[in-house]
């Protein structure tokens, strides 16, 4: 019996240095058959010479620029598996992953099985990091979803995922004037209510972390955004499905939204302070989540290693170094939000390090910035 065909969408914008490794990884599938598509994005690198440069072996779609929802939707219309992956062109495949997720596949009540994802540096190196963190989720989710909106279940970005066909021809075209980013997070949401998820637990595929991230790179401002759009979006899904959910509407607005609300008010509180197109350490970013404060300057986790957040430093003389690393490759402010204020009583001698080599310009309940262009 001949088995299932099995569709990798690449999706590319102006990622050409990372896009060979990606369809490599696509095209290196221990399953076969497996049909490789690469949709360009309106690329304005080097990316569709690449895509030439493979001919028959990958089936290009080249598209003005649309933004990510765009490119999901036409990739798939081209496509014919019965299982689809959606690969983002700086990310890796392992060879086992669309094998494990079509065995999983094949029960007919399952409609999508996810992954953790390996954290890698710009030149595929391992990070020691599992993206997400947490467990991913698994079974029936339809009841948790309901009440926790999109904050149901968790679940893995666009490379940690495979589709069931009959469940995107379900919900696919998306609207692409609302996922020009994040469009994983679409499918991932309405996904409970059209069966069963399944998880595999080892890491199926490599995300790098690069100084292009988008995610990295948006503010909590705009993720805020993003997230009441997905709730409308939801709600408008289950209506049309006739889908009741009594008053869980009154109820999405969990730990999460609270959260992303409370890191727009820090923003907006510190955006006097520090000046646009400025780097600034954060402290204990982790606690912080991964978007930005400010719309118009970046943050640097603290400690940091290949802009990933990497934890507390053993000790004084370490944080001492590692600030001056920072503050020497150009950050111009030091910033303390309450989560990390037991920094200031723990790490004695780097407190008073700062403070009395630097001026401090705002302390209050909420935050403690030092403006490292000025001398105490």
């Amino acid at each position: 019996m001949q088995k299932p065909l099995a569709s990798i969408i690449i999706n590319n914008y102006n990622y050409g240095h990372f896009l060979p490794e990606a369809i490599e990884s696509a095209l290196n599938q221990d399953y076969q058959p497996t049909e490789v598509i690469v949709v360009d994005d309106g690329s304005t690198d080097n990316s569709r010479q690449i895509v030439a440069d493979y001919g028959e072996r990958i089936i290009p779609l080249l598209k003005e620029n649309g933004g990510q929802g765009s490119a999901f939707n036409s990739g798939f219309e081209i496509s014919q598996g019965k299982t689809i992956c959606f690969l983002d062109a700086d990310d890796v495949l392992l060879p086992t992953a669309i094998g494990k997720a079509v065995e999983l596949l094949h029960d007919p009540n399952v409609v999508k099985v996810h992954w953790p994802l390996s954290a890698v540096d710009v030149h595929g190196k391992l990070l020691g990091k599992l993206i997400p963190e947490d467990p991913l989720s698994e079974g029936d989710l339809r009841d948790a979803q309901i009440k926790g909106g999109i904050e149901g279940h968790i679940f893995s970005p666009t490379s940690g995922n495979a589709w069931s066909r009959s469940y995107l021809e379900k919900i696919l075209p998306l609207p692409e004037s609302r996922y020009r980013f994040n469009a994983d997070s679409y499918l991932a949401i309405l996904a409970p209510f059209s069966g069963s998820i399944k998880r595999i637990p080892e890491y199926q595929a490599l995300y790098r972390i690069h100084a292009s991230n988008g995610t990295s790179k948006r503010s909590y401002n705009w993720r805020l955004n993003h997230y009441h759009n997905e709730v409308a979006v939801l709600r408008e899904y289950l209506e049309e499905q006739g889908i009741q959910i009594d008053d869980a509407f009154e109820h999405w607005k969990g730990s999460y939204h609270q959260s992303l609300q409370s890191m727009v008010d820090l923003g907006q509180e510190l955006e006097p302070f520090i000046p646009g197109e400025q780097e600034y350490i954060l402290v204990d970013m982790n606690q912080f989540g991964q978007h930005q404060l400010l719309e118009n300057s970046q943050s640097i986790p603290f400690l940091e290693k290949n802009r990933l957040y990497w934890g507390p430093p053993t000790d004084d003389a370490i944080a001492i170094q590692e600030f001056e690393r920072l503050h020497g490759a150009g950050a111009s402010f030091i910033v303390f939000g309450w989560p990390a204020f037991w920094w200031l009583d723990y790490y004695i001698e780097f407190a008073r390090y700062l403070r009395t080599k630097f001026r401090c310009v705002l302390e209050n309940e909420r935050l403690v910035v030092f403006d490292l262009r000025i001398l105490a």
